[in-house]
């Protein structure tokens, strides 16, 4: 049960610019959080534990208040950062809602359960690195994913340490000529044996 004097402060995140917050930001609207009490954070991961919006928001809840999350996942995606986040709530004396479930990180019960969504979170995203991890392999067996291209061509490669050859170019000059940076200029030339 909620204290009637606290306040509800949500927060949401996604991951990436292209995600969008549309579907939080009402959900989080239909368990009490007014539009100017939520805190966001777009375009960063679950995993980056220096998220701005988080910060204000865990910044604005006050002892008696509810922090309000759409799912455990919009908040920590480690079991580290969730007890992090527990303990943090918990000293300040404010509860969690994921989704409507109301938990006191102060209660036993409430720390324990907070506890497992969080390992369930965790392995969540093992999962989905070891699945992609799987995928990736698949694709590289059937060559459809060839790792990191070169900058230049191995055409472009081999002018480039010609021109350099020549001593009539410094890194500089072959950087802006090839529109690269002057490290992967004296990568090639490191990789042809000619960067004396």
């Amino acid at each position: 049960m909620t204290d009637p004097t606290g306040i509800l402060v949500g927060y949401a995140r996604c991951s990436t610019d292209e995600q969008d917050l549309t579907a939080q930001r009402d959900r989080l609207t239909e368990l009490g959080v007014t539009e100017d009490r939520i805190y966001v954070d777009h375009g960063l991961t679950g995993t980056n534990r220096a998220r701005p919006g988080l910060e204000k928001a865990l910044a604005a809840v006050r002892a008696g208040d509810t922090l309000v999350v759409p799912k455990l996942d919009r908040l920590a995606r480690s079991v580290p950062d969730a007890h992090a986040i527990a303990d943090e709530l918990a000293a300040g004396g404010v509860r969690l809602s994921l989704g409507g479930q109301i938990y006191d990180p102060a209660d036993p019960f409430g720390k324990m359960f907070f506890s497992i969504l969080a390992t369930f979170a965790a392995f969540e995203v093992d999962l989905l690195r070891m699945r992609t991890r799987e995928g990736m392999k698949v694709a590289k067996a059937n060559g459809k994913l060839r790792g990191k291209q070169p900058k230049l061509s191995a055409a472009n490669q081999r002018r480039l340490c010609q021109m350099h050859g020549t001593g009539e170019h410094t890194i500089a000059d072959l950087a802006e000529t090839f529109n690269v940076s002057r490290a992967t200029v004296y990568r090639v030339l490191a990789a042809a044996g000619t960067d004396r």
